[in-house]
């Protein structure tokens, strides 16, 4: 089935201006990339609620936390290596401690950001955001997924929000009035043989590798793990239990990422075989994106590979010769 294809920043900006039609409240901080990032479309709308910060993502960071201390719900975003490395510091003392209502997008997540090269290709930004006290982080897996969770963030949650989203357009598989919440992971696609747990672009991925395997006589579940904080304990344990074996996926570092909260619920609720599927411990570089993926096994024949070596191993492991 062929689906038509939209960035998921696109829908980032759709959810921000629908928030800021039915909140007031709602302010955006723009970084200098506005319309990069998708700011613009609510500035167009409501320039007098947009503040234009500058290259100065530590103090748009500041000045967020004291927007929302005096009662306002303020978004601010940028590209992600920016949101969620350099502004940190900011991030962790004046908006995580204080539980601050502040909304933080970062913007082209992941190694799909192709030619803009390793300095701006955010591999560790979940890592970063859901060690934070606090701190909610939200990796949609497409357009539409994206303008749900940015409307229900910023209008529903309490707190500090990290929405991660990215540049290239990717398949937009999901409905408008799909039943999201924030929080409470989505089965994409059920099995019984090896559970694949997604979240972001990788979701599309691992549901295409989900289809080859399944050509194989290899029934995989797909999991859209879209909310990385809090975790949906429930799901990935039962689901784990139900195929014995778990294989993630992300364009995040392998260590600290997705990946490794799915293995903190696991190593304490119910212990099974894993593997990760990630940029592991190396930095990107520049090129295609389609291209990228391939080179570091994030895309659909890289997840069915890295599936079917798993499970050739673990076999080997439970029927010596």
């Amino acid at each position: 089935m062929t689906f038509p294809v939209k960035a998921i920043r696109d829908g980032f900006g759709e959810g921000l201006l629908k928030a800021g039609q039915i909140d007031k409240r709602v302010v955006v901080l723009g970084c200098d990339i506005s319309s990069s990032i998708r700011v613009d479309l609510f500035k167009e709308h409501f320039s007098e609620r947009f503040f234009s910060m500058g290259i100065a993502e530590q103090n748009a960071a500041g000045v967020s936390a004291g927007l929302a201390l005096a009662g306002l719900i303020p978004i601010y975003g940028t590209y992600a290596v920016f949101a969620a490395g350099r502004a940190l510091d900011q991030i962790r003392t004046s908006i995580c401690y204080d539980k601050s209502n502040v909304k933080i997008c970062g913007a082209h997540g992941g190694i799909s950001v192709g030619p803009d090269g390793a300095t701006h290709q955010a591999l560790e930004d979940i890592g970063n955001m859901r060690i934070l006290p606090n701190m909610t982080v939200v990796v949609p897996c497409d357009s539409n997924q994206a303008a749900i969770a940015t409307r229900k963030a910023i209008l529903e949650i309490d707190g500090p929000v990290y929405i991660r989203t990215g540049r290239e357009p990717v398949p937009l598989f999901t409905r408008e009035d799909e039943d999201f919440e924030i929080g409470k992971a989505i089965l994409r696609k059920d099995g019984d043989d090896i559970l694949l747990i997604a979240c972001g672009a990788s979701v599309f991925e691992a549901l295409k590798a989900a289809e080859i395997l399944k050509a194989k006589s290899i029934h995989a579940a797909v999991l859209d793990l879209h909310t990385i904080k809090p975790i949906d304990k429930e799901k990935i344990v039962r689901y784990a239990r139900k195929c014995g074996k778990v294989v993630t996926v992300e364009e995040h570092q392998i260590h600290g990422g997705m990946g490794s909260a799915v293995a903190e619920v696991l190593v304490n609720e119910y212990p099974i075989p894993m593997r990760f599927i990630g940029m592991n411990d190396i930095f990107g570089e520049s090129g295609d994106p389609n291209e990228l993926l391939a080179r570091y096994g994030l895309d659909a024949e890289g997840i069915t590979r890295t599936s079917l070596e798993f499970l050739k191993e673990l076999n080997g492991h439970s029927n010596p010769e």
